[in-house]
């Protein structure tokens, strides 16, 4: 066993290659403080794709297991969420402390399968051009002890999640057909996702640009864990933490827990139909940095949130801060 301060090393960072496999177990009731018996592998060192810990970071329980789950034991693990639940930051921040290299891939509109698979580019070799196949990053990941994490899953292009549908299974294999290749993945590759879906499409309005997704591939992911919005308290303490506030200073707790009472007023009225816009807790963290550069907690609320709203909506945000605050946001 060991803890995540002797889980790093100083110095320049190696690349992914300096270690072919974990050599450490590592518990996560020390690790991670979650009461389970789960011990997860980990590696001695610290390489240039490891992501970097963020020592404020608060793990929540279920998402925790489910994507430790994925690295002990090679599951294919999907976080399906609202935005700004801090998705991809969980599965990064888990990989920082089993100093696992981590590769993100945003699966926007533009991305191409010539970008996941690879193509050919001309190169220079002894003073001559050459035309020489180049790997995309798939190929790349598949071949490494890294954990590749496709970002926005659900809004993938349909040739491009047919090429992923292959590699979802445990041992399979990817074929580059122009080079005549099976790539073969390594033991500790490691696949994950985000999505704001869950492979049903864009129900709600709120997510444009999602898809369907194919059946026969939902059912290649083996664990789907859920990472909605917090309790009330849990997301006081994520805020305080990350603004580096003492939980002693009581007038910024109350600051910070009139911020989230507002912010779940508006995931209330998203629900309801009231609202188009919802406050995450990416925005409540950014409302909080800018009102410590502002100084002022309507300006800063305006700036982050308000100005984004439907006119026509920003009425009732306005009341809601009212509510929250026992002032206008709009008064000078």
């Amino acid at each position: 066993m060991t803890d995540s301060a002797s889980l790093t090393t100083t110095g320049d960072l190696p690349p992914i290659s300096a270690l072919s496999a974990p050599d450490l177990q590592v518990s996560v009731r020390e690790v991670f403080g979650i009461d389970s018996d789960m011990t997860v592998p980990a590696f001695s060192v610290r390489t240039e794709h490891v992501p970097e810990i963020d020592p404020a970071y608060l793990f929540d329980h279920d998402t925790t297991l489910a994507i430790l789950a994925g690295f002990a034991f090679n599951r294919r693990v999907m976080v399906q969420g609202f935005h700004g639940t801090g998705k991809s930051s969980h599965i990064e921040q888990i990989s920082a402390r089993l100093n696992w290299p981590c590769v993100r891939i945003n699966l926007d509109s533009h991305v191409s399968r010539i970008d996941l698979i690879g193509k050919d580019a001309i190169v220079v070799r002894d003073g001559q051009q050459i035309t020489e196949f180049q790997e995309g990053l798939l190929p790349w990941c598949l071949q490494h002890p890294c954990a590749l994490v496709f970002d926005e899953y659900d809004a993938g292009r349909p040739d491009v999640m047919f090429v992923i549908q292959r590699v979802l299974e445990v041992e399979g294999q990817l074929t580059l057909l122009d080079q005549n290749r099976v790539i073969k993945p390594h033991p500790w590759f490691r696949l994950f996702a985000t999505a704001n879906t869950i492979g049903l499409g864009d129900t709600t309005g709120l997510y444009h640009g999602t898809q369907q997704i194919n059946q026969g591939q939902m059912d290649r992911w083996n664990i789907v864990t859920s990472l909605n919005y917090l309790p009330h308290a849990q997301e006081v303490g994520i805020v305080l933490s990350r603004m580096g506030i003492s939980p002693d200073d009581r007038e910024a707790r109350r600051t910070i827990e009139s911020m989230v009472a507002l912010a779940e007023l508006t995931r209330a009225g998203f629900m309801a139909g009231d609202l188009s816009t919802v406050m995450s807790p990416r925005s409540v963290i950014a409302w909080a940095e800018n009102e410590k550069i502002f100084k002022d907690t309507a300006f800063a609320f305006r700036v982050t949130f308000l100005n984004k709203c439907d006119e026509a909506e920003r009425g009732m945000v306005a009341e809601y801060y009212q509510r929250c605050f026992n002032k206008s946001p709009l008064s000078k």
